[in-house]
């Protein structure tokens, strides 16, 4: 997946003189629009559902990554839980009368 699909560059003024609603119609037809200032990039009208797509691509990549780190990095090694709430000077007991808040 390409994060634009052939996007269509046009400069700021360009932009303006096509006005919100034109380039609002020309995202929901699927053409990506580049908003260029002095030929540099400077912002992107896309289809809201290309957002959403973005975003759970983006998603996806932080879930991966962090599976890849933590399958480079595991030992092995595990800890019980109740090793962990007695070095905290708690049992299952003490955390079992903690009042609900």
């Amino acid at each position: 997946m390409t994060i634009l699909v052939h996007p269509q560059e046009m400069s700021v003024t360009e932009a303006a003189q096509r006005g919100v609603a034109g380039l609002v119609t020309e995202a929901e037809q699927g053409v990506d629009v580049v908003v260029t200032r002095h030929r540099r990039p400077v912002a992107a009208v896309i289809a809201y559902h290309r957002l959403e797509e973005l975003s759970k691509a983006a998603e996806d990549l932080r879930d991966l990554a962090l599976v890849l780190a933590r399958k480079v990095t595991d030992t092995g090694e595990r800890t019980a839980l109740d090793d962990v709430l007695r070095a905290y000077g708690h049992t299952r007991e003490s955390l079992a009368a903690l009042p609900d808040e």
